[in-house]
């Protein structure tokens, strides 16, 4: 069968992702110690040496020259989404912090976006469809198992969503990293808008991997064992503003948020204990081998707050003629994966994103479509 010809490499692929944890878990940190949203709004975030202060201190001015008054927005006016004030360039991002807005109650209403394909235009580009790899759940707790993943929320004109991040190097910053890697359609609605909002990530979420109902009445350490990040800055391919959503925009379906240290100086990553590095310069399908797809799929049959990941060989898919060529492995994880990361684990042995989830079948859920970067 299939999947035992795989297991050798994904035992490896898996095995080094786990090893990725090496700083003190959150249960040694007194929950009390906690803050249950992300950095306070009305101070300066951390000079963490990469930026954070110069960023957010001209965040009233920045709003205020795009029309939009500070406290207004934190008070409502981000619900707003008329498509002639609606932030959508590249330099446009704002993403205020509101305190406390990203309770445990929220975070379990939010829903997936659904991004699948119906057609494949560039047929010459695509391998036969892989058979369908059953996603299995994380070992918990997540921060030892899988600790670079974690849980985006954000809010669209549809409501409030989630996707899936991983945790990444930053090159200028080594070891104190504070940036996330997703799908670009998890920060920017593409053509048909701008920016998403109220934009936060969070590592390992539900660490001990509690059903729905017992999350309910979960502590809010046990849904978010190191807090809320919120972004203040986020970057997505040119591609994916200008044309997202249509199937030549899909091969540049991903972004990278910077987010902001909840107090001090302590970055992310020093937080979390991982980051994976990006490798762009990964091969081709045929060449790449095993890859793995970690996130937290929500759409049925799965409920969004357990992680999953699947192990398959990468084939290569195109979704339009004279478009780049995407990864294509057999999953069934669904809608709320998106954004998660893939990772192949080098010759060196050590494990990179490679990718990340993009795109899924519209009407079943058998595979997932990533870019190839670079």
């Amino acid at each position: 069968m299939r999947s035992v010809r795989l297991i050798p490499t994904a035992l490896g692929l898996a095995t080094a992702l786990a090893l990725t944890a090496t700083a003190c878990g959150p249960t040694e940190t007194p929950a009390a110690d906690k803050p249950a949203g992300g950095a306070s709004s009305s101070a300066p975030a951390a000079d963490t040496g990469d930026g954070g202060a110069d960023l957010t201190k001209d965040l009233a001015d920045k709003l205020k020259k795009r029309g939009v008054d500070l406290e207004g927005w934190k008070n409502g006016e981000w619900k707003n989404w008329d498509r002639e004030t609606w932030l959508r360039e590249a330099e446009d991002f704002v993403n205020p912090v509101i305190e406390g807005l990203w309770d445990p109650a929220r975070m379990q209403s939010a829903k997936s976006p659904e991004q699948t394909i119906t057609t494949q235009a560039g047929a010459s580009g695509t391998d036969p469809v892989p058979r369908p790899v059953q996603a299995q759940r994380e070992k918990t707790p997540y921060h030892r198992n899988a600790a670079p993943v974690g849980k985006i929320f954000f809010d669209s004109p549809q409501g409030h969503m989630v996707c899936s991040g991983t945790i990444v190097k930053d090159p200028r910053r080594p070891g104190k990293s504070n940036l996330v890697w997703t799908a670009g359609h998890c920060v920017h609605a593409g053509k048909k808008g701008g920016w998403y909002r109220n934009i936060t990530f969070v590592p390992s979420y539900n660490d001990l991997g509690k059903s729905p109902a017992a999350l309910r009445n979960a502590k809010p350490h046990e849904v978010y064992p190191y807090g809320q990040y919120w972004a203040d800055w986020a970057v997505t391919s040119g591609e994916w503003i200008k044309s997202g959503g249509t199937n030549q925009a899909w091969p540049y379906d991903y972004a990278v948020l910077h987010v902001k240290p909840q107090r001090g100086t302590k970055s992310l990553e020093e937080t979390v204990g991982a980051a994976l590095p990006v490798d762009f310069s990964a091969p081709a399908p045929a060449r790449a081998g095993t890859i793995g797809a970690w996130g937290y799929p929500q759409a049925a049959p799965y409920n969004g707050v357990i992680m999953h990941k699947c192990l398959d060989r990468a084939t290569r898919f195109t979704t339009a003629p004279a478009t780049p060529v995407m990864y294509r492995i057999g999953c069934t994880m669904t809608a709320g994966s998106s954004g998660g990361g893939w990772f192949r684990v080098l010759p060196n042995g050590k494990t990179a994103l490679v990718s990340n989830t993009s795109i899924g079948p519209a009407g079943r859920n058998g595979w997932l479509a990533g870019p190839q970067l670079g």
